[in-house]
């Protein structure tokens, strides 16, 4: 479904103006410190359908007269398109407030045609200075950006500054998550995965020391993260492991799309006590495990340490990741959690982006 920014004038794109603004003052017309720039740069890399709506009370009157408008309209447009920025539709409405019409902002009488069901609404914006546009995007089912010094209740950013606005909107259209279902005659699992998490997780597979590592990835690489486990623990734990590291690394794979802007490349050296873990990983496209870890005990919490080998090789598999793991020590409950834990601040350094950087970090530009 399409997306839109529905984009207010003046006070948003162009400086408020004065009240005896005249034709012949074109000394009084400005834009926005930094609006061309950063409405370049949506246009450019987001996928938003531009529409201007603005109220011009009485446009057309003798109290606000056509020739008065009409050349700052068109010497903005003209400077917007010399930067690659065109408006899908630009809506304007005439009347006066006192004449409460449904065409005047924050109604919707203007804007019918994008409540028939083809845009995405939920997910398009208002960006406006006035509480009316945040009422507007409360009509319209969208969400509301305000440009203003006080914050402004109802909307989902408030600010003054148009990089904070690119930011924010890059942030939301470029969100890294992933849900991937996993269902065979051994396995039942789903994994929800949010790459700019804050390190929440719910994780149920029927093992608990497994579950409790799996807490440490999310806890400890940033990430939010939902797995959901049914296996044929009746028979062992083999496939429930094996299955959800396949899982967890198509769910990666997933999230990181193109690759654009991340770092590919995380590395973390991690001490626990007299343990030591040293993990690398590289979001190369290819598949690759190196494992040096030796186990005295058959089982830790009852998860067979043969198997933590095997969850690393599956994730590196579906992930398509290259994967280092080295750890010496003598207790074996530190030496495991101690991977996990590097582990997941390998990939918290790997996953990050530059949100200014649209870039493959390849010189093959592809991963």
């Amino acid at each position: 479904m399409k997306k839109a920014l529905f984009i207010d004038r003046d006070g948003t794109i162009l400086v408020e103006p004065p009240t005896d603004y005249q034709v012949d003052s074109f000394e009084k017309f400005a834009f926005i410190p930094k609006s061309i720039t950063n409405l370049a740069r949506i246009y450019r890399e987001m996928d938003y359908e531009f529409v201007m709506v603005t109220n011009q009370d009485g446009l057309g009157t003798d109290s606000y007269p056509e020739h008065t408008f009409w050349p700052y309209q068109n010497k903005m447009l003209e400077i917007l398109e010399s930067e690659g920025i065109k408006f899908d539709e630009i809506l304007i409405d005439r009347s006066f407030e006192h004449e409460g019409l449904e065409t005047r902002k924050p109604g919707i009488g203007m804007m019918k045609n994008y409540l028939a069901g083809e845009y995405d609404l939920a997910n398009s914006y208002v960006i406006g200075d006035r509480q009316t546009d945040v009422k507007l995007a409360q009509n319209l089912g969208a969400q509301a950006i305000f440009i203003g010094e006080a914050s402004a209740d109802g909307a989902a950013l408030s600010t003054t500054n148009w990089d904070e606005i690119y930011t924010f909107l890059k942030q939301q259209r470029t969100g890294r998550t992933a849900r991937v279902r996993r269902s065979t005659s051994e396995t039942d699992i789903q994994v929800d995965l949010n790459l700019d998490g804050t390190g929440k997780s719910n994780i149920q597979t029927g093992i608990g020391f497994f579950d409790h590592m799996l807490e440490q990835v999310a806890r400890h690489g940033k990430v939010d993260l939902t797995i959901q486990v049914k296996g044929d623990l009746h028979i062992d734990e083999h496939h429930t492991i094996e299955d959800t590291g396949l899982a967890l690394g198509e769910a990666f794979l997933q999230a990181l799309g193109d690759k654009r802007g991340i770092s590919r490349y995380g590395f973390f050296i991690l001490p626990m006590d007299e343990a030591l873990a040293q993990v690398a990983i590289d979001f190369s496209g290819r598949p690759w495990t190196v494992w040096q870890a030796e186990f005295k005990r058959e089982k830790v919490g009852g998860m067979p340490t043969e198997m933590f080998f095997h969850f690393f090789k599956s994730f590196s598999d579906t992930a398509r990741a290259n994967l280092n793991i080295k750890v010496e020590g003598d207790n074996e409950h530190h030496k495991i959690e101690a991977i996990f834990k590097g582990f997941a601040r390998a990939i918290r350094m790997a996953v990050e982006r530059n949100l200014q950087d649209t870039s493959i970090p390849s010189t093959k530009g592809t991963l």
